[in-house]
C-alpha cells in the first residue's frame, strides 16, 4: 500500500510569511532578589517600530527565534523573553532545581517582570501583547493589571485554567483506566490520543491515577535520594512534557518530539506547569470574568484551533461570550482548522494576518 500522499505534518513548514532572523540585542535583566531572578530577553525587528511583547506558553515553555516570525520586522519591534525558571533565565529549574527556581515564581511576579522589562527596554507607551496558551492567560492577567499599557491583545489557544479545563487535559478516565483503558467514562484529550495517554498513566500506580496532577507534582517535589528516584523523576518530567507537546499538533509529530523530549526543557516545562496548576495559576477563580469590563476596553484578537485538545475551543467560546455579554465583540475571532500549537500552519498564518492588519499605533 502507498501512503506517500498522506499528510504527515500540520506544522507551517516553509509557509512562513517572514523569515527567521537573529536578535538585534539580547541580555539578562535582574528582576528580583532573595532569591535573585534574572530573565533572558531578545529584541528583534525595527528598533523604532511598534513594540510587541511576546508571552510564551507553558508556563515554562520558553521562547525560540521562530516566535518572532509572526511579525513584519520592518513595522514591529518584537520582544521575546523567557519567564522565570525556564529557558535561559536564571535560576533555571533544570540546573538550579525547583527550590530556587520556583521561589517567588507566581503570576503576579511575571506581571511585574513585564513591567520591569518594559522600563529596561525604554518602552514608554502602549504595546501590543501577544500570547498563546498560558501566554494568553498571562496576557489577559497583565492587561487587567496594566490596561493603559496595552494597545491590542492577540491571543491564541485561550487557556482559562479552570478546574474543568485541567481535568480534561490530565484526568479523563485515569481513575478507571486500569479496568477499561478504552472506556469513555469522562471527557478528555485521551479520547483522541490513546497511546500517548497510556504513556502518561503508566508512570503512575493505580492509586496515583486517582489524581494525576497531584501525583505528578509529588514526583516533581521529591528530593531524589537514589539513582532510581532521580531516574523516575526525569522520566516523569519527559513523559509529562511529551504528552502536551505531542497532542498540541493536529497531526502528532511522532518521529520528531523536538524540545519536548529533551531532558532540560522537560524538567522546566513539567515542574513549572505543575507548580502553577497546583496553585490555580495564582489567580482567583473567575478572575478574567470579574474583570471583563477592563478587557472589553482593549481590542481583543483571538485565534483558536477547532481541534485543539490542550485547550479545547470551549475556552475561547466562554471568553467570547463574556466579551459579548459585556457589550463588545472581539476585534477578531478566527477558528482555524488546526490543533493547539502556534506552529500549526493555520494558526501561524492567522496570527500573522492579524498582525499585518492592525491599524498603526498613534505616535
Amino acid at each position: 500500500m502507498d501512503f506517500s500522499r498522506l499528510q504527515t505534518s500540520s506544522k507551517i513548514g516553509d509557509d512562513w510569511v517572514y523569515p527567521e532572523a537573529e536578535a538585534r540585542r539580547s541580555g539578562w535583566l535582574t528582576v528580583d532578589s532573595d532569591p535573585e531572578h534574572r530573565v533572558y530577553w531578545e529584541d528583534y525587528g525595527n528598533p523604532a517600530g511598534e513594540p510587541v511583547m511576546v508571552l510564551h506558553g507553558g508556563p515554562g515553555g520558553a521562547c525560540s527565534p521562530a516566535m518572532a516570525r509572526y511579525f513584519d520586522p520592518a513595522r514591529y519591534r518584537i520582544i521575546l523573553f523567557d519567564q522565570r525558571g525556564c529557558g535561559k533565565s536564571e535560576p533555571n529549574v533544570a540546573t538550579a532545581g525547583p527550590a530556587a527556581a520556583l521561589a517567588r515564581n507566581t503570576t503576579a511576579d511575571l506581571i511585574g517582570d513585564i513591567e520591569k522589562l518594559r522600563d529596561h527596554l525604554g518602552i514608554a507607551g502602549r504595546m501590543h501583547v501577544f500570547g498563546g496558551s498560558w501566554g494568553s492567560t498571562l496576557s489577559m492577567a497583565y492587561a487587567i493589571a496594566h490596561p493603559d499599557h496595552c494597545a491590542n491583545l492577540i491571543l491564541r489557544g485561550i487557556f482559562l485554567g479552570a478546574a474543568e479545563d485541567l481535568l480534561y487535559l490530565y484526568q479523563g478516565n485515569a481513575a478507571t483506566w486500569h479496568e477499561d483503558p478504552f472506556g469513555l467514562t469522562a471527557p478528555g484529550a485521551y479520547i483522541h490520543y490513546p497511546d500517548e495517554w497510556r504513556a502518561l498513566l503508566e508512570v503512575l500506580s493505580v492509586e496515583e491515577r486517582r489524581d494525576v496532577m497531584r501525583s505528578y507534582k509529588a514526583i516533581f517535589d521529591m528530593v531524589p535520594a537514589t539513582a532510581e528516584e532521580k531516574e523516575r523523576q526525569l522520566a516523569a518530567a519527559v513523559t509529562w512534557s511529551l504528552w502536551e507537546g505531542t497532542i498540541s499538533n493536529l497531526i502528532p509529530e511522532a518521529g520528531d518530539t523536538g524540545k519536548f523530549g529533551e531532558a532540560g526543557f522537560a524538567l522546566c516545562f513539567a515542574q513549572i506547569e505543575a507548580h502553577y496548576f497546583a496553585h490555580d495559576l495564582f489567580l482567583e477563580p473567575g478572575h478574567f470574568f470579574r474583570h471583563i469590563d477592563t478587557l472589553v476596553a482593549i481590542p481583543v484578537h483571538i485565534v483558536h484551533g477547532r481541534f485543539d485538545e490542550v485547550c479545547p475551543l470551549t475556552q475561547a467560546s466562554r471568553l467570547v461570550a463574556a466579551l459579548r455579554g459585556a457589550g463588545a465583540e472581539p476585534a477578531t475571532y478566527v477558528v482555524t482548522n488546526a490543533g493547539h500549537s502556534a506552529m500549526e500552519r493555520e494558526n501561524a498564518l492567522a496570527l500573522t494576518a492579524i498582525m499585518d492588519g492592525l491599524p498603526p499605533l498613534a505616535a
